[in-house]
């Protein structure tokens, strides 16, 4: 893997899992590569901006990612999670720049299935240990991220169209990164 992907991604290799068992290190995870910040961030940014209740979409990425989680902890996971997370950044990226809004089912749909795949993610770094006090961590470091996203995107990005584009093109540079990466 590249330097640059190496850094962005949320890696835990060669990292013992006991090392990932504090609540500390659940609050940690998700804000150590920047493919779950930008794409925590994103949808909160997104929700703000498209949806009329700003809440829903974050609500629904949190559940899927705790659902994602037991199921990661238990060794259910697949191969493609690092691309899954790499297009929801891409995906929520275009969504932003676009200005796009999509139906209520559809964008929770779209929502619920990225936050499963991180949600799985993040269980397959507690597999092996008792993942409770780190996973109520790195739900709370989503739910402060989902926040910040949705702070931005009623006060900052909703009167600036120009930052609406801007900002969402570079998520959506950051998800091809990300993919190109994993080659």
């Amino acid at each position: 893997m590249n330097p640059f992907v190496e850094f962005v991604w949320a890696h835990v290799d060669g990292i013992a899992p006991q090392e990932h068992d504090t609540f500390f290190s659940g609050v940690l995870h998700p804000l150590t590569g920047l493919d779950h910040v930008s794409a925590m961030v994103a949808v909160g940014i997104w929700s703000a901006l498209a949806l009329h209740r700003a809440w829903l979409a974050p609500t629904v990425f949190i559940i899927a990612m705790g659902v994602g989680m037991v199921l990661g902890t238990v060794g259910f996971g697949h191969v493609a999670i690092e691309p899954t997370i790499a297009v929801s950044v891409l995906v929520m990226g275009m969504l932003i720049a676009a200005r796009d809004t999509l139906s209520l089912r559809a964008a929770l749909v779209l929502v619920a299935a990225f936050g499963f795949c991180h949600g799985a993610a993040h269980g397959i770094v507690l597999h092996g240990i008792s993942p409770f006090v780190p996973a109520a961590g790195m739900l709370l470091s989503t739910m402060v991220l989902h926040l910040l996203g949705v702070v931005l995107g009623q006060r900052a990005f909703a009167p600036q169209v120009w930052l609406q584009r801007l900002s969402g093109g570079a998520f959506a540079a950051l998800g091809l990164a990300l993919l190109s990466g994993l080659s």
